[in-house]
């Protein structure tokens, strides 16, 4: 079991993490059909970007760019799986029996490395999410990644900041 997942957590964390994943709920099941899977992806995003000290909303809109949340997806680049992690990271951050396609090691994967983006660029979050697609200098990812974080992935008022530090 992920240790992530087995940490106590407070009555008001979980609350928080329910409302959080209730609101998102409707905005998810268009692009995850199986309600289980679309549940549990849910609660590991909300967790991960917790652990990253992510808004767990940027991180949806970077699996819906990056993959429209697809666990299978490729990239003719060789990027692979939720956030299209590149296996060069897996020398970087990881074990060498590390799985990327695996849903929720790529997700741990992705929220570490824009974390560390965000970080070196100093919370500006379009020359991370520019470092994140390989494409520093540009702004076409991080408006593709803007605007779906906008038009899909608003954060509910109040839900899930409890726990998320910026």
């Amino acid at each position: 079991m992920d240790d992530s997942l087995s940490l106590p957590r407070d009555p008001a964390e979980i609350w928080a993490a329910r409302q959080w994943q209730n609101a998102m709920e409707p905005s998810m099941a268009r692009f995850v059909k199986d309600e289980a899977l679309r549940g549990e992806l849910l609660q590991r995003v909300f967790l991960e970007a917790r652990l990253a000290h992510l808004p767990p909303e940027l991180v949806l809109a970077v699996i819906q760019v990056e993959s429209a949340f697809r666990v299978d997806a490729i990239s003719s680049a060789g990027a692979v799986g939720l956030m299209q992690i590149m296996p060069f990271w897996i020398r970087e951050l990881g074990l060498p029996a590390d799985d990327l396609k695996d849903p929720w090691r790529n997700l741990r994967y992705g929220t570490t490395i824009l974390a560390h983006y965000l970080a070196v660029e100093r919370g500006d979050f379009t020359r991370a999410l520019a470092r994140y697609n390989g494409s520093l200098g540009q702004t076409w990812y991080p408006e593709r990644v803007m605007r779906a974080w906008q038009r899909h992935w608003r954060e509910p008022t109040g839900a899930g900041r409890a726990t998320v530090q910026r």
